[in-house]
């Protein structure tokens, strides 16, 4: 089953908080019932891999202006159909920064999240089952803004707050200070 690396990822991920580990009930249960859970097409909601990007000095973290949902949040995307949800992470870091120093810094999930991405024009709302996990980059490198976002921006953990945060993202500059050296 192609969902089984998966939820052995989430069964083995130790949730920070309460919120988290709903939403990582929330994630395990949505794979277990719905076969096609990482193709985009699965109108419901898909299963979405995320990048909480951090400087080597993890005192601060990449967030993209989200171009669509006019916020400042963390990189990623959609699975589609890619059964392997920390490389979509990386891609989608990849391709959403132009960094090439990216390297993960676990192999365990960082985070979990259940998200409502409003409709869109042909697109209904839907859920994203969001699954991420914590990499580290050079943050002398240059930054390459893709259509996805407005704009790329190296913000101090402390800053964070001050961009009107997503909840989800506050938690996980929260959960930056347990992994910081």
């Amino acid at each position: 089953m192609h969902r089984r690396p998966l939820l052995a990822l989430l069964e083995s991920y130790r949730p920070f908080e309460n919120a988290d580990d709903q939403a990582r009930d929330r994630i395990a249960a949505f794979v277990r019932a719905n076969d096609d859970c990482l193709e985009r097409s699965h109108l419901e909601g898909h299963v979405t891999g995320s990048a909480w990007i951090l400087d080597p000095s993890r005192a601060r973290c990449l967030l993209t202006h989200h171009r669509k949902l006019e916020r400042w949040l963390q990189l990623g995307g959609h699975a589609d159909g890619q059964a392997d949800i920390r490389e979509v992470a990386m891609r989608e870091a990849r391709e959403e920064s132009g960094l090439v120093s990216l390297r993960a810094v676990a192999t365990t999930i960082f985070d979990c999240d259940v998200h409502l991405i409003p409709a869109r024009k042909a697109e209904p709302a839907h859920w994203h089952y969001d699954v991420r996990f914590l990499l580290e980059a050079d943050d002398a490198e240059p930054l390459v803004i893709s259509e996805e976002s407005k704009e790329l921006a190296w913000v101090a953990l402390d800053d964070v707050a001050a961009l009107g945060g997503d909840v989800s993202v506050l938690r996980m500059v929260a959960k930056t200070a347990a992994v910081r050296r």
